[in-house]
């Protein structure tokens, strides 16, 4: 036992390091002045999210980019509240091009139909993607123009924070979100990519015709952006990039229940085993395992070894986690609770995963199954 802990411990470290690494070799992006001219269509599904879209409406109308190059579609999927009565109140008082779709559906995922219905009347050459509870910077595009003007990409991946509270299911909430956040930007400074989030995901939409969009993985409800990331990847893994900048950035909004999260988890952890790249299940695996076996310890061994394990743990995880939390500005918050988050994660991941492979979840008012 002890040396199989050491050896699945040794392996998590490795990985960890290789991430912290990559962090560190992936260069901030500093846009330069220069002409703008990429035409963006911005799909942006809903349902039921009339609390949030006033932030997002707000920042949208505080986006500098020439409105003759954008659109923002919005993307009604089945919404029960006043969502729609919101975006068209905005509608006569805003100069941005707004529109607002009613989502077609045809497959078990109501997300990727939404984005292949904005998709069949976009207009324009790139298609950004992003959720009804973001908030977006004001260079947002900008940033995107600018990269792609450089680097001449078919697919972006940006970052994405978290806006929370001083409470501690906000601030667990933040610490489980931004090591996602650093592994994906340290993957892709190992040059091995593997992680992106469909609330700041841009790709030109040519390149998603021609890899025929979501067909081979709508039968599956959530993942819109990471199966459509394999994709891209298998095709040209070279131009998938990373746009690492703070003007990127979509800040979007914590759970603010137990219950709530625990869906949205089990709802990102039921499409792990169907994704196709084995590289990716054994990176998952592997730190599903480390988690596992501090669980089982605490069902079978001391409470000091427990909290060794849980050390050594924590200890592993500043590596990425430092750099993490400066580029994201938490640092003010960061160590108050990531003894007791951290200390917490490992029940709370492995309670997540056995309930997305046995169980159904809810998710917007409806009932999923793996």
């Amino acid at each position: 036992m002890i040396w199989l802990l050491f050896l699945v411990f040794l392996m998590y470290a490795v990985l960890i390091v290789t991430l912290a690494i990559g962090f560190r070799k992936g260069e901030e992006f500093t846009a330069k002045e220069s002409e703008l001219k990429t035409t963006f269509s911005v799909i942006i599904p809903f349902r039921n999210e009339a609390k949030n879209l006033p932030f997002l409406l707000n920042s949208i109308e505080e986006i500098k980019y020439p409105i003759e190059l954008v659109e923002f579609l919005f993307v009604d999927d089945d919404s029960s509240d006043n969502s729609v009565i919101i975006i068209e109140r905005i509608l006569p008082k805003t100069k941005k091009n707004i529109q607002i779709l009613k989502n077609k559906r045809g497959s078990n995922s109501p997300k990727k139909d939404a984005i292949t219905t904005a998709i069949s009347v976009a207009k324009n050459e790139w298609i950004l993607t992003t959720d009804a509870d973001c908030i977006l910077s004001k260079n947002w595009l900008k940033s995107f123009a600018n990269f792609i003007q450089m680097n001449a990409p078919k697919m972006i991946v940006a970052p994405v924070n978290y806006q929370v509270k001083n409470t501690f299911l906000e601030q667990f909430q933040v610490l489980d979100f931004l090591s996602m956040q650093g592994t994906t930007i340290g993957s892709f400074g190992g040059n091995f990519p593997f992680l992106c989030n469909g609330a700041n995901l841009g790709y030109k939409k040519e390149e998603f015709i021609k890899l025929n969009g979501f067909d081979g993985n709508n039968n599956i409800a959530s993942g819109d952006d990471v199966f459509l990331f394999e994709k891209f990847i298998k095709a040209d893994k070279n131009n998938v990039k990373y746009l690492k900048s703070k003007e990127a950035i979509v800040t979007t909004f914590p759970e603010k229940n137990w219950t709530d999260l625990v869906n949205q988890r089990t709802r990102w952890a039921s499409k792990t085993s169907t994704l196709s790249s084995l590289k990716v299940k054994l990176i998952g695996v592997l730190v599903v395992f480390t988690n596992f076996l501090i669980v089982s310890s605490f069902i079978t061994a001391s409470i000091q070894f427990v909290l060794m394990l849980l050390i050594v743990k924590m200890s592993i995880d500043l590596f990425l986690f430092l750099p993490t939390i400066v580029f994201f500005n938490h640092r003010t918050s960061f160590f108050k609770w990531y003894v007791l988050a951290s200390s917490l994660y490992p029940f709370f991941s492995v309670f997540v995963l056995f309930k997305s492979l046995f169980f159904t979840y809810k998710w917007k008012g409806r009932t999923f199954k793996k």
